[in-house]
């Protein structure tokens, strides 16, 4: 049978069209992919950065360290001022008590939440289905997925600041209380955010980067990013606090106890602005189909640079037909199996655990400080400039090597040790505290990561041949077989005369 379609050229003649056959490398190895075009990756990277750390973790964070003390708002009933201290709201009602059905602490974790189970189940299924073909599948979902969701913040944000009681809102959200700033966990939280929001340490810029063409502008597509994520986060507040503001005007209550400062804000906050537009099922409907497009933007992405890197590091094994399907199938089945957890009576004291010391907190800035310390010291921050330089056909501004050897390492190394000697234990919502096994599970899981760094250091050294220093010299210094673009000609091994590695003193011992 013959498997040509006919297809229109653009003089009018029509000719056939040969079905797109994966390439095969010449040692049995599928070929690896790469973006169609420049939109897939920033759309891609966009919906990896941009999530629910925007329109969630963020103004959680703002709103559990604290806005304006001085600002409280009470409901004004004729002549006197009537503060409701236990006033509480339907959504918040409905949002512990129908959809979590939360229990009292992490101990009871009660029954699994079918509900939630099935949900959970179906954002794996749809994660698969997006990525089972690598960027070919990533590349066009995130069309949909990475921007649809900013038509809904924008509305949320034009009925919020429409509502009575936003002003006072924005103002608990502009005027912070600048008492705070002595407290570590302030900068704790705003140095993991940061790393969390960006995607830093986790590997997922890395791995969709590597499907870029060699001389892509990585400087550019690095600050337009920064620049759209953070201002992403500036609006999610002022949509989230404008709402707050009304809550508190209408429940007679300062802004500060309006609501619990959980990770379940952001689904108590926004529902609350959804409810008051015209036709709000419709409206509802929409925000909570924006909430799983930012869930599953983060998390296909995640799982895409999981599977990136496996196959990268064994190509002869994966990358060969059918076989990265089932690595994502295997990834997916279990990462679903972890979550069952998250999704009992007492899963949410479960999810704030991960979400403090597996997902971000002291892992990451464990990593960051490594990650820093090997690119600027170890590397070279000069070989990494001139690196860029190579890629993009221009020096970066020169103040950035300088935030690689200094700035970066110092201010991690900083915020790192401040916070161990600051350390507090975990509660959630300011009124529970976890037990202490809670905060042993916790650390556990924050060394799963951490420790993988200095085993792995000792089991090179240990397994190299050589003298200590012979080693050392081994595993600090770049591979000879380096290759480096050359402006005179194609790839050409890095030597002192044809390549861009100028090496510096900091670089000398290489």
């Amino acid at each position: 049978m013959d498997s040509r379609v006919s297809g229109t050229a653009s003089n009018g003649e029509t000719k056939p069209v040969y079905p797109a056959m994966e390439k095969v490398e010449e040692d049995g190895t599928l070929e690896r992919g790469h973006w169609n075009n420049k939109m897939e990756f920033v759309l891609s990277v966009a919906g990896e950065i941009i999530g629910l750390g925007n329109v969630w973790r963020f103004p959680y964070l703002c709103y559990k360290n604290g806005g304006e003390h001085c600002v409280e708002f009470q409901r004004t009933n004729g002549s006197l001022n009537v503060t409701s201290e236990n006033a509480t709201s339907p959504v918040i009602e409905f949002w512990e008590r129908r959809v979590l059905k939360i229990s009292d602490g992490i101990q009871h974790l009660g029954a699994l939440r079918w509900e939630l189970a099935l949900c959970l189940l179906l954002a794996w299924v749809i994660c698969y289905f997006c990525i089972w073909k690598g960027v070919k599948s990533t590349g066009k979902v995130v069309y949909f997925t990475a921007t649809f969701p900013y038509l809904m913040l924008v509305v949320l944000l034009i009925r919020g600041v429409t509502l009575p009681g936003a002003v006072q809102g924005i103002q608990f959200y502009l005027y912070p209380n600048l008492t705070r700033l002595w407290d570590p966990q302030v900068w704790m939280d705003a140095g993991t955010q940061i790393i969390f929001s960006f995607a830093i340490c986790v590997g997922c810029l890395t791995a969709l980067s590597s499907y870029n063409k060699y001389h892509n502008n990585c400087y550019r597509d690095c600050m337009a990013l920064c620049f759209l994520n953070s201002g992403t986060s500036f609006v999610a507040g002022f949509a989230i606090f404008s709402i707050l503001g009304f809550m508190s005007q209408e429940q007679g209550v300062p802004i500060s106890e309006v609501a619990e400062s959980g990770p379940g804000l952001a689904f108590i906050a926004y529902p609350r602005a959804v409810v008051m537009l015209p036709f709000s099922p419709l409206w509802a409907c929409c925000f909570f189909f924006m909430i799983i497009l930012l869930g599953l933007d983060s998390q296909f992405v995640c799982v895409e640079s999981l599977v990136t890197a496996l196959v990268d590091m064994y190509p002869h094994v994966l990358r060969k037909k059918n076989r990265r399907e089932i690595l994502i199938l295997g990834v997916s089945v279990i990462s679903f199996l972890v979550g069952l957890v998250m999704v009992t009576e007492g899963g949410m004291y479960v999810f704030q655990l991960f979400d403090n010391y597996a997902a971000s907190g002291m892992c990451l800035l464990f990593v960051a400080i490594f990650e820093s310390l090997c690119v600027a010291w170890v590397y070279g921050a000069g070989r990494f400039y001139d690196n860029i330089e190579d890629m993009i056909g221009y020096r970066p501004w020169p103040l950035i090597k300088y935030c690689w050897l200094f700035f970066t390492p110092a201010v991690c190394t900083a915020t790192f040790l401040f916070s161990l000697i600051k350390y507090t234990p975990l509660t959630y919502n300011k009124k529970y505290t976890y037990p202490w096994w809670g905060d042993a599970l916790g650390w556990l899981l924050a060394l799963s990561s951490m420790v993988c760094i200095p085993a792995w250091s000792f089991y090179k050294l240990s397994t190299l041949k050589g003298s200590f220093r012979e080693r050392i010299r081994q595993l600090v210094c770049p591979a000879e077989e380096l290759t480096q673009r050359n402006q005179a000609g194609p790839f050409a091994p890095a030597t002192p005369r044809t390549s861009l590695l100028r090496l510096t003193e900091l670089e000398s011992h290489c």
